[in-house]
């Protein structure tokens, strides 16, 4: 389905010279026979594409902005820096702030290193694993996506699902040798595997709530059971909190369920919009970063203070009294609405809920693991996600993508969402 016209032709000329049109597979809109829309500007909880129309967002630029589009904190910190330079290639005192602020906030963290993006995060994070360990294996879980690394293309979520690729030509078979993925939330599965080999393995790394298979919400139990099974054989838990970290909860994943990581990986949330990434955890782990340890990592512009200054007006503006608390009102009322919708309606529909993250997903359910996201009617999500556009609701091109509530959207703004949704599924 073509876009409107302006953002078609853009389209077009982005075909001739950018890989299918886009800087990430997802925003093709493959998977929903779509277009995509180019974007002109974002406010508050809506965005507007160059034809000048006007959508609420859900996808809040894939989970960053938890402040909505253009939050005058954010902007003002960002044009502040800007006033000093964009770049130095040297240390600068926002770095230090920030990664202060971070190592306040998540219990686990006592040192972070800053990178530019969650995929530099966890794949430093391994490398640091398999240094500390001195072992070679890494276990991961189906339908996590830990970015776009060859050891971490195994059974990946996110665009990989989306597109339906099992794994990535270029990957080479000795390189995922070394990686062994688990169904997410099996904790039978988890519990052999590290009973057989868990001598060998350096890192277990999982998202903690899942945002790249839809959204799937930890088991009871399970946290606690990797906890468990690597503390027992000395491997490193890593949390990927790319996605969740401080959106679920002022201090992550880790902190809304009472289970610390060894090594954390953050990114989206704590940029405020700006490129970024950082890991960090146990001082004995990170301490072999170099240049305290040969581990080597590096970044020409990792900590650039614009990044930095997004990050830390944001992290201020989520300590507020009452934040989270208000951000799960708005967000139990999507969710809570879309399911009685729904019910009415008889369409089936399973809907997962973690905070101001949210799956919705076309199957009876329930959805706990990849395989059962994977019952989802992709058709019928298709069909939905077009009639919510035409109805100026702006979703992920995705069945394999969260949903996102930011503190920009207001009752007003989640019940004209809901209605919308109601004359959609009236017409499935």
């Amino acid at each position: 389905m073509k876009s409107d016209p302006r953002s078609y032709r853009l389209f077009q000329r982005a075909r001739e010279v950018i890989p299918g049109g886009v800087n990430s597979p997802v925003r093709a809109g493959k998977a929903v026979a779509q277009d995509p829309l180019f974007i002109e500007k974002g406010d508050g909880c809506r965005i507007y594409d160059v034809e000048g129309s006007e959508y609420i967002d859900y996808v809040c630029s894939w989970g960053p902005l938890i402040l909505g589009h253009r939050h005058p904190e954010v902007i003002k910190a960002v044009q502040d820096v800007l006033a000093r330079g964009v770049s130095f290639g040297a240390p600068v005192d926002l770095e230090v702030e920030l990664a202060e602020m971070i190592v306040e906030a998540v219990d686990s963290v006592e040192m972070v290193r800053m990178v530019n993006s969650g995929t530099e995060a966890t794949m430093s994070a391994v490398r640091a694993s398999r240094a500390y360990t001195g072992r070679d294996l890494i276990v991961k879980f189906d339908g996590c996506y830990h970015g776009h690394a060859d050891h971490l293309l195994v059974a990946a979520g996110s665009g990989v699902a989306t597109l339906n690729i099992p794994g990535s030509p270029g990957v080479p078979d000795a390189v995922v040798a070394h990686t062994l993925s688990l169904p997410y939330n099996d904790i039978g599965a988890f519990e052999s595997l590290m009973k057989e080999k868990g001598d060998q393995i350096a890192a277990v790394i999982v998202e903690p709530v899942a945002g790249n298979m839809g959204m799937v919400a930890p088991e009871p139990g399970f946290l606690e059971a990797l906890r468990r099974e690597t503390e027992k054989c000395g491997a490193v838990l890593i949390f990927d909190e790319v996605m969740c970290g401080f959106r679920v909860a002022w201090g992550g994943a880790q902190r809304l369920y009472g289970v610390n990581a060894d090594l954390s990986c953050f990114g989206k949330i704590v940029g405020g919009g700006m490129p970024v990434g950082a890991y960090g955890g146990k001082k004995e782990i990170m301490e072999q970063i170099a240049p305290q340890g040969p581990v080597y990592q590096a970044g020409t512009l990792s900590g650039n203070p614009l990044a930095m200054a997004a990050g830390i007006a944001t992290l201020k503006q989520l300590q507020k009294p009452g934040f989270y608390q208000a951000l799960e009102e708005n967000s139990a009322r999507l969710a809570e609405g879309l399911g009685r919708i729904a019910q009415r309606l008889g369409v089936e529909v399973t809907l997962n809920r973690v905070g101001s993250m949210m799956g919705m997903f076309f199957t009876p359910g329930p959805v706990r693991n990849f395989e059962e996201a994977k019952t989802s009617d992709t058709e019928r999500f298709a069909a939905y996600y077009r009639a919510m556009l035409e109805k100026g609701i702006y979703l992920a091109p995705s069945q394999f993508e969260a949903v996102f509530v930011s503190a920009a959207h207001e009752t007003a703004d989640i019940d004209a969402t809901l209605a919308a949704a109601e004359a959609v599924m009236a017409g499935l």
